[in-house]
């Protein structure tokens, strides 16, 4: 994986992708200067998570949309969109959850953590049930982590029942979606993906 990470990019697509990161790293420091050293952190994180899809060699279509959506959900943040527009977190959280579910979904398969979908005899469907699983955990986790912003960090953060709710909820779907994308999401390009797995040598 590292020397997927380190390579050169290769194609339009991988070149798009990594002038996001480059973005990405760039906002450190504007939303550090411009909004305090609380969004600049913000920007590192998502700059590390950024990294992730090159990590694992995804396609590279997925790599931008990844990027492409955590950004968005960052300057969104850091810009109170999610305050000015009530109704702007519902894709957010409908397109971030969904490929940050399949995004977990491949690093856990990848470091042998939970089994291949591609290995069992419903593949589809237990892709489809680990992904969502997967990203309702993160929308719970998400959803923690902004009740302890509105409590301990800024009292400006929306939390409330019906939006918690409704943000699992979108969330969850975007999660099932990305499940059932998972046999073209996790294909790495030039690779061929519709060999029978290896027979288990007992």
């Amino acid at each position: 994986m590292i020397r997927t990470l380190l390579r050169a990019p290769q194609g339009a697509g991988e070149v798009a992708a990594d002038a996001l990161r480059v973005l990405a790293a760039i906002s450190i420091v504007v939303a550090g200067i411009g909004w305090g050293p609380l969004s600049g952190l913000s920007f590192v994180l998502v700059t590390g998570a950024m990294f992730l899809p090159r990590l694992l060699g995804v396609r590279p279509s997925f790599d931008i949309v990844f990027g492409v959506a955590s950004l968005a959900a960052a300057w969104s943040s850091v810009l109170d969109i999610y305050i000015t527009v009530r109704w702007w977190d519902l894709p957010i959280h409908f397109l971030t959850n969904g490929i940050w579910a399949a995004l977990a979904y491949l690093l856990l398969v990848r470091f042998g953590i939970v089994a291949d979908a591609a290995t069992l005899p419903r593949p589809a469907v237990s892709a489809a049930l680990m992904t969502t699983a997967l990203g309702l955990s993160l929308g719970v986790l998400w959803e923690m982590f902004e009740w302890f912003g509105h409590n301990f960090i800024d009292g400006e953060i929306y939390v409330g029942y019906t939006d918690s709710i409704g943000d699992l909820l979108i969330g969850g779907v975007g999660a099932l979606l990305a499940g059932c994308s998972m046999r073209y999401l996790a294909a790495r390009p030039g690779v061929a993906h519709d060999r029978e797995p290896s027979p288990v040598v007992e």
